[in-house]
């Protein structure tokens, strides 16, 4: 079944002919209605803005007083008093302050601040990857973490069975035997498939944690197709492309709740009893961002991070700046995103032009005509295979982590996000899209209009899929 999925990703539509086979395969899987992916949040009632820190919740005026100042000097929005006390009821996790939150852009910098972090652990380390590939970048990792295991630093991973397909095995060997525990998420292989075991089910999940204060969220994998400019040591072995990404590393009392995030999912999947460690160490201020975690998971009933962005963008008032590398968005998300153009917000989408999937490259065109249609300005990035998964709406409210805006990732996938409020962190966030779009290409509706009618019958038959990509 994995290898089938694997095949259907690699389909190229050529011809009318082609299309009508597709269209009758998908009739094959048309009796599974599209589910409610969105909650009725208007039946939430209205909440004061929970924010907690160091010490436990905050209270009630010194929550205002966040408030006041996260307002202060910012733009003219209400996302805070429109969007935060229902993103509270849909997450139900806390909004931490006490926070310092540094942007990471592309791999070079984000495995160079992973490597002295990990260098640096003298308690822990727990680390959750979707892929982690038998290259000179894995390789590097497994050598980092076996040194700390055997100098008494515990270390704890989980990797994805179907996301690390092209692992061997034998590369987590030295990792087990140094004393490592390696867990495999949903295992492809029947023998140690656990129960309830799901195909589609995958942990997409980019998480590390240090000693449990410092932690990584965001869009790289561990793989040598980021290292491009890695202090020369490293060589991508997919060619020459670079890969465009964006990563966190956050320091503060947020860390608890990313922690509490992989230790739910160790458990979940049945991992071996972790080592007795100070996995929650006394929590204390190391800066002024407040901070969300975000974990989507296929067993809650719908995904947390698309219900509060989807709340986020209905509640936007000016600018929704998106960016993402596979963009195939269910009814609700496009409703959204035309609805925000239509009532005057800017609302733009940075896509890539080149991809690593040619199913979902012709299922993410066929949306562009409707959107372009409705106002949303689309520009495509031209000199790198663009990866990132990043939101910035009315300069304020920003979202870095692991979540594609496509069916997969909201029906599907562990995700793992952090939404950071503020003008200051959004002010960089507004610089790096600026900055992306200076190598990017507005995509205009009379130049779209003008594609080849094979790219249309492409578009076509690949939106039928949408649903499985």
């Amino acid at each position: 079944m994995v290898e089938l999925l694997k095949c259907i990703k690699k389909i190229r539509f050529v011809s009318i002919a082609n299309f009508a086979a597709a269209f009758g395969l998908v009739l094959l899987f048309a009796c599974t209605s599209i589910p409610t992916i969105v909650p009725d949040m208007a039946m939430h009632p209205a909440h004061p803005v929970q924010f907690d820190g160091s010490h436990g919740p905050l209270t009630a005026k010194q929550g205002k007083e966040i408030l006041a100042r996260l307002k202060k000097n910012g733009a003219d929005t209400n996302i805070f008093d429109r969007h935060l006390t229902l993103e509270a009821e849909i997450v139900g996790s806390p909004l931490v302050v006490g926070n310092k939150v540094e942007l990471l852009v592309d791999g070079p910098t984000t495995y160079n601040s992973m490597f002295a972090a990990i260098g640096q652990a003298k308690d822990h380390i727990n680390m959750e990857t979707y892929i982690i590939e038998d290259d000179e970048i894995g390789r590097h990792f497994i050598d980092l973490l076996i040194r700390k295991q055997l100098s008494g630093v515990q270390v704890n991973l989980i990797y994805d069975s179907v996301g690390s397909i092209n692992t061997p095995r034998e590369f987590f060997k030295p990792l087990q035997a140094s004393g490592v525990n390696v867990l495999e998420f949903n295992p492809v292989n029947p023998l140690l498939a656990r129960k309830y075991w799901q195909v589609n089910r995958r942990d997409h999940r980019k998480l590390l944690i240090v000693d449990g204060q410092v932690a990584f969220v965001g869009g790289i994998n561990i793989s040598s197709v980021y290292s491009s400019g890695l202090s020369g040591r490293f060589k991508s072995t997919r060619g020459n492309l670079q890969w465009r990404d964006t990563h966190l590393r956050m320091a503060g009392p947020v860390v608890s709740e990313f922690q509490k995030l992989f230790m739910a999912t160790w458990s979940e999947q049945n991992g071996p009893p972790l080592a007795a460690r100070v996995y929650f160490p006394i929590p204390a201020d190391k800066g002024n961002e407040v901070v969300r975690a975000i974990g989507s998971s296929p067993e809650e009933p719908y995904s947390q991070i698309y219900a509060t962005l989807l709340s986020a963008i209905n509640s936007s008032e000016t600018r929704v700046f998106l960016t993402n590398a596979y963009f195939v968005p269910d009814p609700h998300l496009l409703a959204a995103l035309k609805e925000a153009a239509q009532r005057g917000v800017d609302v733009r989408l940075l896509l890539p032009e080149k991809i690593d999937s040619a199913m979902v490259y012709y299922a993410s065109r066929s949306y562009y005509d409707e959107l372009l249609s409705a106002g949303v300005k689309i520009y495509q990035r031209q000199d790198a295979l663009l990866h990132a998964k990043t939101a910035l709406i009315d300069g304020v409210w920003s979202t870095i982590g692991s979540t594609n805006l496509d069916w997969r990732s909201f029906l599907y996938n562990q995700e793992i996000d952090a939404i950071i409020l503020g003008q200051g962190f959004g002010a960089q966030m507004q610089d790096l899209f600026e900055k992306d779009l200076e190598s990017s290409k507005l995509v205009t509706i009379e130049a779209w209009r003008k594609r080849p009618l094979g790219s249309r019958i492409r578009e076509m038959a690949a939106r039928l899929w949408a649903h499985w990509l």
